[in-house]
């Protein structure tokens, strides 16, 4: 889902994404990338993206040459899922911000 907002001027793009459960077929998984960059890359370079969602992986706490996109605060094991959404943010110049400081895992 995606909307638009004008903001003093400032073009948002608020988009909310959930990727594919881990069991669901590769094909699922490369259609809902494969859509997302359809999405983020139809928006003009002038406008600001604000994404949030559930990506389905984990980015692991080892940066393992995503120092660029990647803040080192992170918990788990990286996966398939979260090897995917580092490629992603990285291909569109994003970072993700909830690995630049430490997380605290949820107890369940």
């Amino acid at each position: 889902m995606s909307i638009k907002v004008i903001i003093e001027g400032i073009i948002l793009n608020i988009i909310s994404a959930y990727a594919p459960q881990a069991v669901l077929s590769e094909e699922h998984k490369r259609r809902f990338w494969e859509d997302l960059d359809e999405l983020v890359g139809g928006i003009p370079s002038t406008e600001k993206i604000f994404m949030g969602g559930d990506f389905n992986g984990h980015i692991g706490s080892i940066l393992g040459g995503y120092d660029d996109v990647h803040g080192g605060f992170s918990f788990e094991d990286r996966n398939g899922g979260g090897v995917s959404l580092l490629d992603f943010v990285r291909d569109f110049g994003m970072v993700i911000p909830n690995s630049r400081f430490p997380v605290t895992p949820h107890p369940f």
